[in-house]
């Protein structure tokens, strides 16, 4: 027997694991498989009487644990760029649910590839452990320890990094505060005596004297700060400029501001609170310089004042032709910090862009795009369009920081630029060990959200990863596991990758609580990728986290269905929490009402279901419906005996069905004469039939039209399986199966379930199939389905073309004598 040691990263666990916590490390198996036990964790050291980690597999598959010591090497190197800001929206079929973006997630995208069969699950240890006694207990103690060492966080300032712009014209010195402007230092004796003034005249100086003594005063040495700010003659100084505030000019309250803004006078300090009531008052006196400086200050002293600007956006409003171009980027700066978006300037900032577009500096534009994105400010495609247009010129001359901003922009825009995207992967990829995590998180979220893979970007991020992953947030470490089973890849380190992020939701178990949209976002993207996590699937089905769910802003009903139904699928072996029954049922109806307005009805499926019903011989052989509700998108079922005819079994209502059934012929004046004096010589046989099954079109005529976006479909193979297939059904039975099929007779049939995709299944101008589609087909055949595609790229064109084509067609695809013997 061989004894494996294992970290607590797991760096090579098979595809389908689940982490299992308890005081003692014994993995069971009927191959008699060896006790394992578990490395302590390097950021743990000296804590030897920390519960052990075990590992117990759900459908193991190949599994293998190797130790590799280089995997948990820590990054020393930390990053200058900083990516603030939330995630943004998803493309294409989404789930209204934890806002991968502001407010929508999208799944994900990948290649559909052949997944090897499961194995039997190992045993199950005698006993469940406690989640919030074992792993959460033991890692919220290894965070605490990580946070209080020096290396673990990342060297970057989210306030000042966003303020970088400011630093590329001499104009803003006008319009913002430097707190860390270059100043000669103030002795101590100096600002003794200046408080002892204070203490002695009590109040009786002048405007001009206090606002001097705030001046000296801010130029105290920066450890001086804080016990100047709790010393009594300051407060008797604050409350003399309280009771004078009114007799000060707009120069000197702006320069006590300042002091205060160098000082870090807390934001709820009575002062501010008496200056920014002065300030709302002088509005109309002030110069847009001024307006700009102060609102400027409130950000650095992280105040916030909605009335103040409110106030100042009104006068933006009224002056907007007098804004310079340095003045239009701060005030965008500042609706972005002020996370309010002002209805009334939607149009003004949009044509300032495109007149400015050109003179930006390229961080402006990274400005720019920050603060319309912080602001949730809606922009025009042609708005965006212009600005991808010219970062993806540039895009070498751009910081990272900036850029990653513009692709929050892109994001929350849905635009889907090609160039810049393309750019993207030949620039970000060297640059991923430099950027924080932050930003390697936006820029993975961007490609995700907008449904493009490039595996450069994508492999350069799982690399760097690893050694980054202590400083994920709860909402990082999400997101990465999303974006990368959204996109279904699964990079060359794949195993030191996922086990890492698993390890770190562990980590962070405590935060998402707060935050559970995050735990369900990491989950199901797990879940595209065919691993399941059992303790942290367990806590997330839950009563007590299912409750906490209700209580985000975000709808997470169908993400926690779609979770715990692909588990039931998946994981067989799973003991751990499940939904009520009454919640299943409750999301159930409300998936499938919505199904019924939105999906169901959509052309392309309309058309298919149509054509099929005629083609098999009536509605009782198809059934255009969710095989999987909790997968969110619509099938049409067919069922075919072994020997190639369809069986029916959709019998609902199917005698009214078949008493008020259309037959496909209308019975025109025309035609009546047709049948009484024989057929038109103008018409062919063809064309009679065709006029006969399509009542109401003109021949030749479209049955439906794609969707705009749908047009441009890719490349496909033959459409058309060729005009010797019979695609007629015989007195209204179903067709006649090929000979191929019919030599084959077996007892048993094969169900297939038909999808009709669309091209937001897939990446980008690929066909790469989404990672929520690849479970879906991958759960489908699980369930004994037989899965039959009609591509978007085939099916789409052939709407434009004839009913015998689209029935031709459609034959092929359903009478493949490939699709039994994948059954058999």
């Amino acid at each position: 027997m061989a004894t494996v040691l294992i970290c607590r990263r797991f760096p090579r666990l098979s595809r389908v694991t689940t982490f299992s916590t308890t005081a003692k490390c014994q993995a069971e198996s009927g191959s008699s498989k060896s006790k394992q036990k578990k490395e302590e964790n390097p950021e743990t050291a000296d804590t030897r009487t920390e519960p052990a980690a075990k590992i117990r597999l759900l459908n193991p598959l190949d599994y293998r644990v190797l130790y590799n010591p280089s995997a948990y090497a820590k990054s020393r190197a930390a990053s200058q760029q900083h990516a603030a800001g939330n995630s943004g929206q998803a493309l294409g079929d989404t789930f209204t649910s934890p806002g991968t973006a502001q407010v929508r997630h999208t799944f994900g995208t990948a290649s559909s590839q052949a997944l090897p069969p499961l194995r039997n699950a190992l045993p199950k240890p005698e006993s469940k452990p406690l989640l919030e006694q074992t792993v959460s207990a033991r890692l919220s103690a290894a965070q605490t320890k990580e946070e209080a060492e020096n290396g673990k966080t990342e060297t970057h300032d989210s306030k000042e990094d966003p303020r970088v712009f400011q630093k590329g014209r001499p104009e803003y010195r006008s319009l913002s505060c430097d707190k860390f402007e270059p100043i000669e230092t103030l002795p101590l004796e100096e600002a003794d005596s200046i408080l002892h003034s204070v203490a002695v005249c009590k109040g009786s100086q002048s405007p001009g004297t206090i606002t001097g003594y705030f001046h000296k005063l801010s130029r105290l040495p920066v450890e001086q700060h804080a016990a100047l700010v709790s010393e009594p003659r300051f407060n008797t100084l604050c409350r003399c400029a309280v009771k004078n505030i009114g007799l000060f000019s707009t120069s000197n309250l702006i320069d006590i501001l300042k002091a205060c803004v160098r000082l870090v006078v807390p934001p709820t300090h009575p002062l501010l609170n008496a200056c920014e009531n002065e300030f709302c008052r002088r509005v109309w006196d002030m110069n847009l310089d001024q307006l700009l400086l102060v609102a400027d200050c409130w950000r650095c002293l992280e105040r916030s004042v909605p009335s103040y600007l409110s106030i100042l956006f009104s006068y933006a409003n009224m002056h907007w032709k007098d804004l310079t171009l340095p003045q239009f980027v701060q005030l965008v700066y500042i609706i972005g910090e002020g996370r309010r978006s002002p209805a009334d300037l939607t149009q003004k900032v949009e044509s300032t862009i495109l007149k400015y577009l050109e003179s930006f500096t390229l961080e402006e534009v990274g400005a720019i795009c920050l603060g319309l994105f912080k602001s949730l400010s809606g922009v025009s495609d042609h708005v965006m369009r212009k600005i991808a247009d010219r970062v993806s010129l540039q895009m070498e001359d751009m910081s990272t920081y900036a850029l990653v901003n513009v692709l929050k922009m892109l994001r929350y825009a849905r635009m889907d630029h090609l160039p810049l995207l393309k750019e993207l992967g030949k620039v970000i990829p060297t640059r991923i060990p430099t950027i924080n995590i932050q930003g390697i998180m936006h820029i993975t979220l961007t490609c995700s959200s907008l449904h493009y893979f490039d595996e450069g970007v994508m492999a350069a991020v799982a690399l760097s990863l690893p050694s980054k992953v202590t400083y994920c947030r709860s909402k990082d470490a999400a997101k990465f596991l999303w974006s990368f089973g959204c996109l279904d890849y699964e990079p060359p380190n794949e195993e030191e990758f996922y086990s890492s992020l698993i390890e770190q939701m562990h980590r962070k178990l405590h935060e998402f609580g707060k935050f559970p949209e995050h735990l369900l976002t990491g989950l199901l993207g797990l879940a595209f990728v065919k691993r399941f996590p059992e303790e942290l699937i367990d806590y997330a089905l839950r009563d007590e986290f299912v409750q906490k769910t209700r209580g985000s802003k975000y709808e997470l009903k169908k993400d926690l269905f779609t979770l715990s139904k692909s588990v039931e699928i998946e994981c067989p072996s799973y003991q751990g929490s499940r939904l009520p029954l009454q919640l299943y049922q409750e999301i159930t109806e409300m998936v499938l009402n919505f199904a019924e307005q939105e999906i169901y009805v959509r052309p392309e499926i309309v058309e298919a279901a149509s054509l099929l019903e005629s083609m098999l011989g009536g509605p009782e052989y198809v059934k255009n419906h969710m095989i999987l509700p909790h997968t969110r998108s619509s099938d049409l079922e067919v069922h075919l005996a072994m020997d190639g005819h369809p069986i029916p079994f959709n019998l609902k209502d199917t005698i009214a069905d078949k008493k008020l059934r259309d037959i496909g012929v209308s019975l025109t004046d025309d035609l009546m004469t047709q049948l009484i004096k024989g057929r038109s010589n103008s018409q062919s046989p063809v064309e009679v039939e065709n006029e006969a099954r399509t009542p109401g079109r003109e021949r030749g005529e479209e049955a439906r039209t794609p969707r705009a976006g749908d047009r441009a479909a890719l490349s496909g193979g033959a459409l058309i399986a060729g005009a010797r297939l019979q695609v007629e059904p015989k007195s209204g039975c179903g067709f006649e199966a090929p000979p191929t099929l019919t030599l084959n007779r077996q007892p048993r049939g094969v169900k297939l379930a038909i999808q009709v995709s669309n091209r937001n299944h897939y990446c980008y101008c690929s066909k790469r199939l989404l990672g929520l589609h690849c479970l879906k087909r991958r759960q489908l055949q699980q369930l004994g389905y037989v899965v039959v595609e009609l591509p978007f790229w085939e099916w789409f064109p052939l709407l434009k073309r004839t009913r015998l084509e689209k029935l031709s067609y459609l034959h092929y695809k359903v009478f493949d004598p490939a699709l039994l013997s994948r059954a058999g």
